[in-house]
């Protein structure tokens, strides 16, 4: 049934069942006539290919319309089990794997699986066997598996397939070496811009168009989607608001550089703090041996639970962070800002701290009309995010 995908991107008719699809996707079922004018296309030819897509199973017809008089209309809509989308969530110390179907309904996830990354050809081969693991125990048709797309940090370049952060010991590039080894069509992406996306789709976003989505994790990225689009910049570096020198410190960030935004605020930033305080003396509800082996969730949970030292360091990041996001609304303007990633997970916590020092530094007649919400997805927003590119990028959308 992918034979529609399988021929060139310019011929009319396939980039007219694309634009069908992704109708239906965004819209649910509907008419041919609602498609013919949403489509500006004729009710005739609008018929004639959607049903063929009919025939190729990737649309079926859902019953009649119900009218108060006149004859009822069909409503067609997506063949959910038509075709599969599989999302690779790359994290520090391990990875989640979804997999989506073509209506966008999540059927199955796997979370937490142990896996450590490292810049080498053994690191590579362990991902694509656990991404193969578990297409394996998945129960549906293999070769309905559209495409895989894997999400990492760092600097990606999601159209040209190359990775500039890990994995980058090839000449070839990283999408097309992967997608070699599990013989599926694979892309990659930008962890903090599939977390958007996936945000953007299926997570707090109300309608707003143009959001610009924070990833406070270990790291500290953003994803930009202005007028209802990804915005990835000319090399698709675009977000890289964690290594903006900000601070005037000899810290050095993982970029190589010192004085980096992500120095100070981030969740590596998090634990750092709070273990230079506790070996200061100061007292905390935190469990820990002598080399401070506590996570970022066990410092959320510590948060969550009134710690102080973990809740003057938040507010003291959420500042930090809040100077900065003050300036990218007087350059964006946007309607929303989403604050994500693991250190999202402190609620309140964070976002109040963020809003505060928002309102200080930002203009008030350019931040009077963005809203702050914290993320909805969570810690899946990443492996949503990661099967919707898939999709998308299957469709081009």
């Amino acid at each position: 049934m992918a034979s529609i995908f399988d021929s060139d991107k310019e011929n009319k008719n396939i980039i007219l069942k694309n634009k069908i699809l992704e109708y239906f996707i965004m819209n649910g079922n509907s008419t041919n006539n609602d498609l013919s004018k949403e489509l500006n296309l004729s009710v005739p030819t609008i018929s004639k290919v959607v049903n063929e897509m009919c025939l190729d199973g990737f649309i079926n017809e859902y019953g009649k319309l119900e009218t108060e008089e006149g004859r009822r209309p069909c409503l067609y809509g997506l063949n959910p089990d038509s075709g599969y989308f599989v999302g690779v969530d790359l994290m520090k110390s391990g990875m989640n794997i979804g997999l989506m179907n073509f209506r966008g309904d999540l059927v199955d996830l796997a979370t937490s699986i142990p896996y450590h990354q490292e810049n080498t050809p053994e690191s590579l081969e362990q991902l694509c066997k656990l991404i193969l693991t578990f297409i394996e125990k998945a129960s549906i048709e293999k070769d309905k598996i559209l495409n895989i797309n894997i999400n990492i940090s760092g600097r990606v370049n999601p159209d040209t397939g190359y990775s500039y952060s890990i994995f980058n010991f090839s000449e070839s590039s990283l999408s097309s070496l992967i997608s070699s080894k599990l013989g599926y069509s694979v892309s990659i992406e930008n962890d903090s811009r599939a977390m958007a996306y996936g945000e953007y789709v299926m997570g707090c976003v109300k309608g707003e168009k143009n959001v610009l989505f924070v990833n406070l994790s270990e790291g500290l990225g953003m994803g930009i989607i202005i007028d209802g689009n990804l915005y990835k910049g000319k090399s698709g570096y675009a977000g890289e608001i964690g290594h903006i020198h900000t601070f005037d410190n000899d810290i050095l960030c993982h970029c190589g550089k010192k004085g980096c935004l992500e120095t100070e605020v981030s969740g590596s930033a998090f634990h750092r703090i709070v273990a230079e305080r506790l070996k200061n003396g100061e007292t905390s509800i935190l469990k820990r041996d002598k080399n401070d082996q506590f996570t970022l969730e066990d410092l959320i949970a510590a948060t969550i639970k009134e710690d102080p030292i973990c809740l003057d360091v938040v507010e003291e990041i959420g500042r930090k962070l809040g100077e900065t996001i003050a300036g990218l609304i007087n350059i964006f303007n946007p309607e929303l800002v989403i604050i994500g990633g693991t250190m999202s997970l402190s609620g309140d916590y964070i976002i109040h701290a963020v809003e505060s020092a928002v309102m200080k530094y930002s203009l008030s007649l350019v931040n009077k009309d963005t809203k702050f919400r914290v993320s909805k997805l969570k810690d899946r927003a990443g492996v949503i995010g990661a099967c919707m590119i898939a999709r998308k990028n299957l469709l081009q959308l």
